[in-house]
């Protein structure tokens, strides 16, 4: 069976011509590849032989697809963005919100792990990670000044949950992603004790 056959799934016959990836579903068979090995060693540590081998391309195959590894990456980041913001749809934190992340974080954890773990690190792609911050924050901000007065602790309030949030899906992706039917009630706690304590003390009587 030639390579083309093997990764089509089909076996040529006799006579019969090999049937070819179609242009769109070898450039998916590349983005996986890539989230895989990228999400294994980071942007800096994974060359592009490291993605054909993974995807059994060459490397020519590659730069049929992207310019650079750069490009490539890019790529990639902009996949799980897209995916994630399909999964998590609406721009309200309510009780669906949460599980909607982690049904994302499980469906697609290399692409998760990437977009919140290392692309944050990585400065020539961290311009992707702050604009998804910055639009968590203000979505944040308007749901929780429902509940909690203006104020600093209103702003720590909405700083601090998407971003604990995110650290607690992906520490929950770490840890095997234990007790599925829970994790969105354990996380939603945490997150209310946060709100919780960002409500102001009231000073007892004099």
């Amino acid at each position: 069976m030639s390579t083309e056959a093997s990764q089509s799934g089909h076996e040529a016959g006799p006579g019969q011509p090999v049937r070819r990836l179609r242009r769109a579903e070898r450039r998916e068979q590349i983005l996986d590849a890539a989230t895989r090995a990228f999400a294994r060693a980071g942007y800096a540590a994974t060359g592009l032989d490291d993605i054909a081998a993974e995807a059994e391309l060459t490397r020519a195959m590659l730069y049929r697809h992207f310019d650079s590894k750069a490009d490539l990456y890019r790529a990639v980041l902009d996949r799980a963005c897209a995916r994630l913001a399909e999964a998590t749809g609406a721009d309200d934190f309510d009780e669906n919100s949460i599980p909607a992340l982690l049904r994302a974080a499980t469906a697609d954890p290399d692409g998760f792990r990437l977009l919140f773990r290392y692309a944050a690190r990585e400065p020539d792609f961290r311009d992707l990670i702050d604009s998804i911050t910055a639009v968590s924050r203000e979505v944040a901000r308007r749901n929780l000044a429902r509940v909690i007065p203006e104020g600093p602790w209103l702003d720590w309030a909405a700083n601090l949950i998407p971003a604990f949030t995110l650290e607690a899906v992906i520490a929950w992706l770490d840890a095997g992603r234990p007790d599925p039917g829970q994790a969105a009630d354990r996380i939603a706690a945490a997150v209310h004790g946060v709100m919780a304590a960002a409500h102001p003390t009231p000073h007892p009587p004099a």
